[in-house]
């Protein structure tokens, strides 16, 4: 018996030892089946395989094998090697068996943390530990002093959470704590460890100053005296002053290129609805806020992609009609009064389509922005902002879409602020030209909230007012078919 029929055995006494597996690619797409689909073959010296996928019965010729606990690797050809493969082979276990685990392990961390807080301060004791009910990814701890007065602490407990979830979630827990009858709570500790606690201080700056009092960020890291597990350290109140002494990077800013010959002849296909997105790797091509193609040069050439998915084909003569199919359905399906709603294309990428609308014409939005330049998904570090324009009187817009409610947009809004801020205060914003000959007024910018009116959280007036009172942030509700046309039904501050 040689090794390729020693390793046909192996495979198929692994594969059996599970009801049911997943085939992962390396673009992340993923197939479920169970062992009785497989076929393993010896035929004339090669070990083959056979799984089903999303695009029907796939047979392979095995070259490598890897095993890393109860995963198995496999390096595939076919068609004469031209076409290779490495397909990671992961058992799929039972849903419940997997939330048992993970909700384990998570209360076992909120312990941890528990006794971290309560170690942290002499004489405190602890009256309760629990995962959120919400989503029982952080930990609620209750503990009291010695006097009897009771304070609240939260940490993320999955390494899932961002800041301003956590945020949102510290300040609508501590609203109910506040009016218990017994032992109401004034005060919650905000827990977090290395870059979340650097982003949860900078957050924290721009909350009022009694939200400030009352929530206090603390740091976890290793304890330095006994050198020995975690502790938690006080990270100082920073104030908004502090944000604009902090280094800033220049905005990265993608000038539009030209748009080479094929790109533009999509383009012509359907002026109205395609636009074009320019980035440092090339350009995106957009149906109605969906993106379906991406051009870029290569060795001097233009090359185009396209698809909807995440395997996109580079266009050829041979494929062009596929393309051109492409285009008829995001015609059909993706604009207002599509046959189908349920249709991916319909529901896919909402808030892009929506900010598609308003690069057309963002004076239905508000008549005193700056139509031109406006800045798309304009990077400011590492964030992208939706929108980022001018106001008549020289101050800078952020616009910021939503079209699904979203309880942390306030905060989210917030960090935008701040990024812009220091962008601004650092004069790169002006130095860059940004809105050409147009002066940035020097004044904080005004942020806008844009929506469907069913769409805005219902939270979103309670968080908001957290907030510093510097922050300047407007709402515009728009009419619920927005699709139709842009219609500004009412628009509120904060």
């Amino acid at each position: 018996m040689n090794n390729q029929e020693l390793l046909k055995q192996a495979l198929q006494s692994r594969f059996a030892a599970h009801h049911e597996w997943l085939s992962i690619r390396a673009s992340g797409r993923s197939f479920a089946f169970r062992p009785g689909e497989l076929e393993i073959e010896f035929i004339h010296d090669k070990l083959l395989i056979g799984f089903p996928d999303d695009a029907g019965f796939q047979t392979w010729r095995v070259v490598g094998f890897q095993e890393k606990n109860e995963e198995i690797r496999l390096e595939l050809v076919r068609n004469f090697e031209r076409e290779r493969e490495r397909i990671r082979f992961v058992p799929r276990r039972p849903a419940n068996e997997l939330g048992e685990a993970v909700e384990l392990a998570r209360a076992a961390r909120a312990d941890r943390l528990a006794a971290l807080v309560v170690e942290s301060l002499p004489g405190a004791k602890l009256v309760r530990v629990r995962l959120s009910r919400e989503n029982g990814r952080s930990a609620q701890i209750l503990f009291e002093d010695r006097r009897g007065r009771q304070t609240a602490a939260l940490g993320d407990v999955s390494d899932s959470l961002r800041p301003e979830t956590l945020l949102s979630t510290a300040v609508l827990w501590l609203k109910k704590l506040e009016k218990r009858r017994r032992h109401p709570v004034d005060t919650l500790w905000l827990t977090a460890a290395g870059k979340q606690a650097s982003k949860l201080q900078r957050l924290h700056a721009l909350l009022d100053d009694e939200w400030r009092r009352r929530i206090v960020v603390k740091e976890i890291g290793p304890d330095t005296e006994t050198q020995s597990g975690d502790r938690l350290k006080d990270l100082p109140a920073l104030e908004p002053a502090d944000l604009w002494r902090a280094k800033t990077r220049p905005a990265q800013l993608h000038e539009p290129a030209a748009l080479g010959e094929l790109a533009q002849n999509i383009v012509a296909l359907a002026p109205d609805a395609i636009d074009v997105v320019f980035s440092r790797g090339g350009a995106t091509l957009r149906f109605n806020g969906l993106a379906f193609a991406r051009a870029r040069r290569v060795f001097g050439r233009e090359r185009i992609w396209f698809g909807t998915e995440k395997e996109k084909q580079i266009l050829t003569p041979d494929n062009a009609e596929e393309l051109a199919e492409l285009i008829d359905n995001l015609r059909a399906f993706r604009r207002h009064g599509a046959p189908n709603r349920r249709h991916a294309f319909y529901r896919d990428a909402p808030e892009a389509w929506l900010e598609s609308m308003l690069r057309r014409n963002i004076k239905k939005l508000d008549a005193n922005l700056v139509l031109a330049p406006l800045y798309h998904q304009f990077r400011a570090e590492r964030e992208k902002i939706d929108l980022l324009a001018l106001r008549r009187d020289g101050r800078l817009v952020i616009v910021e879409l939503k079209a699904a409610p979203d309880r942390d947009a306030p905060f989210q809004i917030a960090d935008y602020w701040q990024r812009i801020e220091r962008q601004r205060r650092a004069g790169h914003l002006q130095s860059a030209r940004l809105f050409g000959e147009l002066a940035i007024a020097d004044a904080p910018a005004v942020c806008y909230l844009v929506a469907p009116a069913l769409s805005v959280h219902r939270d979103f007036a309670l968080l908001a007012g957290t907030l510093a009172a510097g922050i300047e942030i407007h709402r515009f509700h728009l009419a619920e078919n927005w699709r139709a046309g842009v219609k500004v039904l009412e628009r509120v501050g904060r």
